[in-house]
């Protein structure tokens, strides 16, 4: 698989990272051996870049990541995420210096390395000046344990204020385009590196569901609205006729999901998470379609009447 240059770092990454957020506990019981097994299939399919974070069960997939990528480590680029907690049964925003620099330790610990080489801020922290989380996180550049600083969830105003960061990674796909309008120019004009997370639309643009599907009650899109009612029959009309042009175009309607997204010159990477190598081989060859204008004029006029989606934030969780 070919690379590309992560932004204005020196990371030299693939396209699609393997996202290991479905290894939390939030989309339900985890296989550790299948998702070892995914994680090393990702790895002969050409993946170099993996994507986790400590909020996904605290520890629980950073560390089914540092087992599968165990003597691979300086053939990858490890990205992680903090500044979330828990308080009792909630999960918070936390972004203070001390609460990153444990994050951090933990993370280093979960993944068996010394260090990591993206770094980022999950969600913007309302109660923490960004300059002082900024400043926690160069010490910690300085001191070897992070190579790169980045954030995630930030708004373009968000991403203005937080001194040095050098990628955002924020929702984006078929059915979330709200970064279009400030995020994406402003992280191209900066040379920010861009992860789009949630290409799939967190599997709604895979094609499997329809308006029987039920979730099991630990994941956490059986408490969305997303998922729900009368927004998810719409959005699943919509699938319907991208399923259409997808087989039209040759192709399966997640590997247009994601390819979409790849399209945006201002994207540099797709995140994408799969608990089976089948679907992770189909969101992988994405990466080898190409979309022309008129490919991607047809896409916009089915999406027209899609109910926008809001996705997931840490006080829903």
């Amino acid at each position: 698989m070919d690379t590309v240059r992560l932004g204005r770092t020196e990371l030299q990454v693939s396209p699609i990272c393997y996202g290991t957020w479905q290894f939390g506990g939030d989309w339900g019981q985890v296989d550790e051996q299948a998702a070892v097994a995914a994680i090393r299939h990702a790895r002969e399919r050409g993946v170099t870049f993996f994507d986790t974070a400590q909020g996904y069960g605290f520890g629980v997939a950073e560390r089914v990541l540092g087992r599968a990528l165990e003597g691979d480590r300086d053939q990858v680029v490890i990205a992680t995420k903090g500044g979330l907690r828990m308080d009792g049964d909630r999960l918070v925003r936390d972004s203070s210096p001390a609460w990153l620099r444990q994050g951090v330790r933990s993370s280093l610990e979960a993944l068996g390395t010394d260090h990591v080489d993206l770094y980022q801020v999950h969600w913007p922290d309302p109660r923490t000046p960004f300059e002082e989380s900024a400043a926690a996180l160069r010490d910690m550049v300085d001191e070897g344990l992070i190579r790169h600083v980045g954030v995630s969830n930030f708004d373009a105003d968000q991403l203005r204020a937080f001194p040095g960061a050098e990628t955002v990674q924020p929702p984006y796909h078929l059915f979330r385009r709200d970064v279009e309008a400030e995020v994406l120019p402003y992280a191209a004009s900066d040379d920010l590196g861009v992860l789009a997370y949630g290409p799939l639309a967190h599997g709604l643009l895979g094609g499997a569901f329809d308006e029987h599907t039920v979730f099991p009650a630990d994941d956490w899109r059986a408490h969305s609205p997303d998922f729900t009612g009368d927004r998810f029959r719409r959005n699943l009309a919509v699938v319907t006729e991208l399923s259409r042009f997808a087989v039209r175009f040759g192709t399966t309607i997640g590997q247009l999901a994601v390819a979409w997204v790849l399209s945006n010159p201002a994207v540099h990477v797709a995140i994408v998470g799969a608990r089976s190598p089948r679907h992770l081989d189909e969101s992988l060859d994405a990466a080898e379609l190409t979309l022309g204008p008129d490919d991607l004029a047809e896409i916009d006029a089915i999406v027209s009447g899609a109910a926008p989606m809001a996705g997931p934030a840490p006080e829903g969780m």
